[in-house]
C-alpha cells in the first residue's frame, strides 16, 4: 500500500522510524523486518524497510553545505541516490562539520541560529540534488503552513513530503488538509505522540493512555496503538513508527488488514488537544522557534 508523490514516484503508507535508536538497536530492528517478511506483509515491510534505508535528513548544521551532506551521507549508506532527502528543520544553525548531527548553542545556552542563510537558498541546493540524480524526491519536516507556503512559492521542484509530528492529540488538521490540496504527502514522524519514550524524555501525555481510543480499541479488538496507526494512514498520511520489538513491528504491520469507520473516525477527532510531544525547542535549545 502506498501513496504516489507530487513527481509520479510512490511512497509506502508505513514506515520504521529510528530516530534516537542506538545503533545495535537499529541493526536489530532491520534484521528483524526481514524476518516479518516472511509472515504476511511481505510487499510492506520491503517497501518500509527501503524508505527506512534510502532516505536521508539535511541536518540544521548543513543548510550551506547540502551537497557535501547528500554525498556523505550516500557514503555512509553505500547508495548511489536517495529515494527521498529532507530537510530535517527550518533553521540553519551554525555548521560543525558534515555528517555532525548537534545543535551548537551559543554563550548563553541559546540555540546557535545563522543568519546568513534563507530557507529558499537552501531548497535551491535540496533541488539541485534532484538534477545531478543525487537524490529522486525531496522534501520539508516540520514546517507549518506559512513556511509551506513560502516554499511552494519560490521552488521550482515542489517539496514531495513534508513530514511533521501529527496524531490524534496534535491532528493539526488545518496544516496536513493544506498541504494535501497543494500535492504535498503528510508523514507523521510521531504517528503514537512518542509515546513512552516521549514521556520519559519531554515529561508529555501519551495519547495512548486516551479512555475514548481505548474504547475504540476495545471494539474492535486491536490495540490503541493500531488504531492510531489506522487513524493515521486514513487521513492519507504516511506513519513511521517507532519501536524495536519485534511483536510490536508484526502489530505495526497489521493495520492494513482492517479499517475504521466514518463514525470512529470522527470520534478520534474528538480528542485533538493541540499537544506536542515531542521536538521541545524550549526545554532543549533555550528558545522558543514556534513562539
Amino acid at each position: 500500500m502506498a501513496i504516489t508523490l507530487n513527481n509520479g514516484f510512490t511512497m509506502p503508507i508505513i514506515g520504521l522510524g529510528v530516530w534516537r535508536m542506538e545503533k545495535k538497536a537499529i541493526k536489530d530492528l532491520i534484521l528483524d523486518s526481514i524476518k516479518i517478511a516472511d509472515y504476511k506483509n511481505e510487499a510492506e515491510v520491503g517497501e518500509a524497510l527501503s524508505e527506512a534505508i534510502e532516505s536521508g535528513l539535511l541536518w540544521n548544521t548543513d543548510h550551506g553545505h547540502v551537497l557535501e551532506a547528500c554525498k556523505h551521507s550516500l557514503k555512509k549508506l553505500r547508495l548511489d541516490y536517495l529515494d527521498l532527502y529532507l530537510v530535517h528543520f527550518p533553521v540553519s544553525i551554525r555548521h560543525t562539520g558534515i555528517g555532525a548531527t548537534g545543535s551548537p548553542l551559543d554563550e548563553d545556552g541559546v540555540l546557535d541560529i545563522e543568519t546568513n542563510i534563507s530557507l529558499e537558498t537552501t531548497w535551491h541546493a535540496m533541488e539541485d540534488l534532484v538534477s545531478r540524480g543525487l537524490v529522486r524526491s525531496i522534501g520539508i519536516s516540520n514546517y507549518d503552513i506559512f513556511l509551506t507556503r513560502d516554499c511552494l512559492a519560490y521552488s521550482k521542484i515542489k517539496p514531495a513530503v513534508n513530514q511533521i509530528e501529527t496524531h490524534p492529540y496534535f491532528q493539526r488538521e488545518s496544516l496536513v488538509k493544506f498541504c494535501q490540496k497543494h500535492g504535498i504527502c503528510v508523514t507523521a514522524h510521531t504517528p503514537l505522540g512518542g509515546a513512552e519514550a516521549n514521556a520519559k524524555r519531554f515529561g508529555t501525555v501519551s495519547c495512548l493512555d486516551d479512555p475514548i481510543l481505548k474504547g475504540i480499541a476495545e471494539r474492535y479488538k486491536k490495540t490503541v496503538a493500531q488504531i492510531v496507526l489506522r487513524w493515521g494512514i486514513q487521513r492519507n498520511s504516511v506513519v513511521i513508527p517507532k519501536t524495536s520489538k519485534l511483536e510490536r513491528l508484526q502489530e505495526n504491520f497489521k493495520v492494513l488488514e482492517f479499517e475504521l469507520s466514518k463514525e470512529d473516525m470522527d470520534l478520534i477527532k474528538t480528542v485533538d488537544k493541540n499537544y506536542r510531544t515531542n521536538i521541545q525547542p524550549a526545554k532543549f535549545w533555550g528558545i522558543d522557534l514556534y513562539a
